[in-house]
């Protein structure tokens, strides 16, 4: 065996291990390689040992998001006490490394793999297996034997059809994504930024084969992946009901009459601008989900607009009102602590939840965390005031709010702190690397 694969399988980032996979299914290679999944610290530091017993070497895959990056740092250097080998690649992906990649080396990992995943863990298993240096492969940053950090050029953005969404052969489902990148780029948020602000679209009959394979495994439910729901099909702020409607009747008739198809509702959202009487009749005439999230973000229209979210407060009430008054049960996303926010602007947004709450909506409570790679990365992390907390207590023992608000206060503090530990990216040296001859984008 040339290569062993051993993905490190957590709940919170299967998706992204399961679109890594599915590119893999379809490369032709004459790499001979198995997969393994490590699904906590000790099946994965067994996977390894065993790996090692047939394997020339082995790539670890890990893949996390910001908050967790401490957490899994301290385990990952559990794992290399106890297998202390040469052979063994750790190498990180998502939107942490990308993001700081220099952080996520210091942190313990061999390699950061920076931006999207698919070609450039193909360049991975094709180099690592077959012997030859990892500097020919895009979208790498490590450290060489001097010590220098080497980073090897942008992974290569192909069309979004170029990679299934999910791997058939391991017979690992998930949600379809069906965009990629986001044309908003809201200071606070890691999509745009790791993916670019434009949208990339997965084709109507891409999305077709994908959900014949679903129902083909005896799957009922279609769910989707995006970062703004009603933008499907267009390419800038103006959504394109006909390319929607053309995607929701196409995955209907496919799942078929006894399927189930559900768009707005997570894992994904709808942009309350968005939000009109045709567009939520549309979702009501081929999906089966009875509420929708919406992101609001704030009651406060100074601080929207420094986070260039793109909606007035105005946008909000009107969707809750529209919604609701369509049969949907609407969940508003709301982020306490934003830069920019004092106590007018804190009333501002407790007065918006509770009057949103008034009206039938609950309300999804984040605490801003500056998270790496956002042009808030620097910023101060998000705080809740002891007079928040006992109005977002009042609406929540109502059942009017939930979510992990208190959690991400906490996270919020380490990013902070982690930020200030690296100010600014470090010199680092790159090499050239020829283009692709694939289409890029």
């Amino acid at each position: 065996m040339d290569l062993s694969i051993v993905l490190r399988y957590r709940k919170a980032v299967t998706y992204g291990h399961h679109t890594l996979l599915a590119a893999l299914e379809e490369h032709e290679t004459p790499v001979r390689y198995e997969v393994r999944f490590g699904t906590d610290a000790a099946t994965t530091t067994a996977e390894i040992q065993t790996a090692l017993s047939g394997a020339a070497r082995v790539l670890v895959l890990w893949s996390f998001y910001s908050p967790d990056a401490e957490a899994l740092s301290a385990e990952l250097a559990g794992i290399k006490a106890a297998v202390d080998d040469p052979r063994v690649i750790h190498v990180a992906g998502g939107v942490h490394a990308t993001a700081e990649p220099v952080r996520t080396l210091d942190a313990g990992w061999d390699v950061a793999a920076v931006g999207e995943g698919e070609a450039t863990l193909l360049g991975l298993v094709d180099a690592a297996g077959g012997g030859k240096d990892l500097a020919g492969v895009p979208g790498l940053v490590f450290r060489d034997a001097a010590g220098e950090v080497v980073k090897t050029g942008r992974a290569h953005r192909a069309p979004l059809d170029r990679y299934r969404a999910f791997p058939v052969t391991y017979k690992r489902f998930n949600p379809i994504e069906i965009t990629r990148g986001c044309v908003y780029a809201c200071r606070f948020c890691q999509t745009p930024f790791m993916f670019s602000a434009k949208f990339r679209h997965r084709s109507v009959e891409n999305v077709r084969w994908h959900v014949r394979r679903m129902r083909a495994a005896r799957l009922r439910d279609v769910r989707f992946i995006t970062p703004t729901s009603l933008s499907y099909g267009t390419q800038d702020e103006t959504p394109d009901l006909a390319a929607v409607e053309e995607l929701l009747a196409a995955c209907k008739e496919e799942i078929g009459p006894d399927g189930r198809v559900f768009f707005g509702s997570f894992p994904s959202e709808i942009r309350p601008e968005h939000i009109t009487v045709e567009a939520l009749r549309l979702v009501r005439r081929y999906c089966a989900n009875d509420n929708l999230i919406v992101g609001a973000q704030s009651g406060s229209a100074d601080v929207l607009e420094t986070a260039k979210r793109g909606h007035d407060v105005e946008a909000v009430r009107r969707a809750v009102r529209v919604g609701i008054q369509e049969g949907f049960r609407i969940n508003v996303d709301m982020i306490f602590g934003m830069p920019g926010e004092g106590p007018a602007e804190v009333d501002q947004s407790l007065a918006l939840a509770r009057e949103l709450a008034d009206l039938g909506a609950r309300i999804h409570a984040h605490t801003f965390m500056p998270l790496p790679g956002t042009p808030w990365r620097d910023a101060p992390p998000g705080r809740v005031d002891a007079e928040t907390i006992r109005e977002v207590d009042r609406l929540s023992r109502r059942g009017a709010l939930y979510g992990h608000w208190q959690k991400q206060q906490d996270h919020a503090v380490r990013l902070a702190d982690a930020a200030a530990a690296y100010p600014r990216p470090r010199r680092s040296r790159t090499l050239p690397v020829l283009p692709s001859p694939a289409a890029d984008e």
